[in-house]
């Protein structure tokens, strides 16, 4: 049955965005728009949790240690957090309909070349063209939901665009277990072949297609930006390895923090920057953001560092390794309806406080996970893992809103986006470092990757615990202006 949307007869009953350079949708493309959007979503959250489980496959394939494949997966995410801020920009200047097509046609593209490839240098290059694809189709999509539904339709029609971003997650570890297990690991890149064509010709039919007056881009602003984040992340990728020396590394660090204060200065001076770093005044954005960087640095690894635990430590099959994996995602889609009364009634400064301590533990707790541990005891960790996770993002995606008015809520979620981006992308790099000093480059047993993985393991609950701290700046009041309509529909 095709999603269903009530059109309004007259929309000057409630209030819209801009007008669209073309004539407004028709209700049948009204009614599939959510569609269109959701498979974006469901595109672009799949992407980010299938790879995982065909980590050892592709390792193995491509000739290059495990631990190296952590700059196929930080590569991804670090492009979403380099192209995220001008994806609005891209939308108002060239069109909803174009900037939304050309983002389907650049992750399909990028999709297609990671199949092909031979070499990992090339398989995060291309990785990297899919990123900048998947940054422009999330914020692009829901901008389009925003300026086409009336805002009494837009809390049902961004409920069901949510759900794809839940399912992805759940079916990315299995599906690419069965992939790996039955077909190819090039089938994981493939499979968004056919979804990308189709949602092409989607767009071509269906998309409205918005503009809006732009200021002009900051251009100096997205070159330091862009290039001081990059190379901060090949820092933390490559230290620990010793392709370079020490000087060398220090050198590199030096220059993307150089650039990285470039940028901090250059943004005060100008009248349009691309990230509006004055937000960070507000305490409930700047606790919001800030601890979630922080605590998704140390959260952020445990895509990466599971699976070598459960497949290169424990020995189990991809598909086993899926499977394990999958209760955290099943933890969060369950959990979501409880979220805004824990919310409601402890405060977001409760909520925060405790949860990150508790996710902190359950790292801890992974750590213990050897050959003689049941399964059901992995499978119940998983799962209070994912319930724990879903609460933690929930509060901070929302708390984000608390305190910023309409006119800057395009771009605190521009900011809020990159750095949630930047610290995922940060977070493998990590987890590849801390691994990289208690596991040998080439090892020559299960038992050095399982206790490689469970010292990084124990080094990232420790972080993700002392990134508490930034959540103590927070009163107990704050937050509670928040809707519980943001509550129940933030990622």
């Amino acid at each position: 049955m095709l999603y269903s949307m009530p059109t309004s007869p007259d929309n000057s009953t409630d209030s819209r965005g801009p007008s669209p350079v073309d004539d407004a949708p028709s209700a049948s493309s009204k009614r599939l728009l959510p569609w269109l959007v959701a498979v974006a979503f469901f595109m672009e959250s799949l992407d980010t949790t299938i790879l995982n489980t065909a980590v050892p496959a592709i390792s193995e394939a491509l000739k290059v240690a495990p631990l190296s494949m952590k700059s196929v997966l930080a590569s991804y995410t670090l492009s979403l957090a380099v192209f995220i801020p001008i994806s609005g920009w891209m939308a108002d200047r060239f069109g909803t309909r174009r900037v939304f097509a050309s983002a389907i046609g650049l992750f399909t593209l990028g999709s297609f070349l990671c199949g092909i490839s031979s070499d990992i240098h090339l398989l995060v290059a291309c990785r990297v063209l899919q990123g900048c694809g998947g940054a422009m189709m999330v914020p692009v999509g829901r901008l389009t939901l925003v300026r086409t539904f009336l805002k009494s339709e837009l809390i049902r029609a961004m409920s069901f665009v949510a759900i794809p971003a839940l399912v992805g997650p759940m079916l990315g570890p299995i599906a690419g277990g069965l992939i790996v297990g039955y077909l190819h690991w090039r089938f994981i890149f493939f499979v968004n072949i056919p979804i990308g064509l189709i949602g092409l010709l989607m767009v071509y039919l269906h998309l409205p297609d918005y503009r809006e007056k732009t200021h002009p881009l900051d251009v100096v602003g997205l070159i330091l930006f862009g290039s001081g984040i990059a190379l901060l992340s090949y820092v933390l990728e490559i230290f620990g390895e010793h392709t370079l020396s020490t000087a060398e590394i220090l050198g590199l660090l030096a220059v993307s923090l150089a650039l990285i204060g470039g940028y901090l200065l250059h943004a005060r001076e100008i009248e349009f920057p691309l990230l509006r770093l004055s937000l960070f005044r507000i305490r409930t954005f700047s606790a919001s953001v800030s601890g979630s960087f922080f605590t998704r640095l140390g959260i952020g690894g445990v895509p990466f560092l599971l699976p070598l635990l459960y497949q290169v430590g424990l020995g189990f099959t991809p598909i086993q390794s899926g499977l394990l994996i999958m209760p955290q995602a099943l933890a969060s889609m369950s959990t979501k309806f409880l979220l805004p009364k824990i919310l409601n009634r402890l405060g977001y400064r409760v909520v925060l406080v405790s949860n990150t301590i508790i996710l902190g533990l359950l790292l801890l707790l992974f750590a213990t996970i050897g050959l003689s541990t049941p399964v059901w005891v992995i499978v119940l960790q998983a799962f209070c893992y994912g319930a724990f996770t879903s609460l933690q993002y929930t509060s901070m995606n929302t708390l984000v809103y608390a305190d910023v008015t309409d006119e800057e809520t395009s771009s605190a979620s521009s900011i809020a986006s990159t750095m949630q981006q930047m610290s995922i992308s940060f977070g493998v790099a990590v987890a590849g470092l801390a691994t990289a000093f208690f596991v040998p480059r080439v090892h020559s047993n299960p038992a050095e990757m399982i206790h490689g993985v469970h010292r990084a393991l124990l080094v990232l609950g420790g972080f993700t615990i002392l990134s508490t701290v930034i959540f103590h700046n927070l009163k107990s009041g704050d937050g509670q202006n928040v809707s519980q309509q943001k509550v129940v529909h933030a990622e």
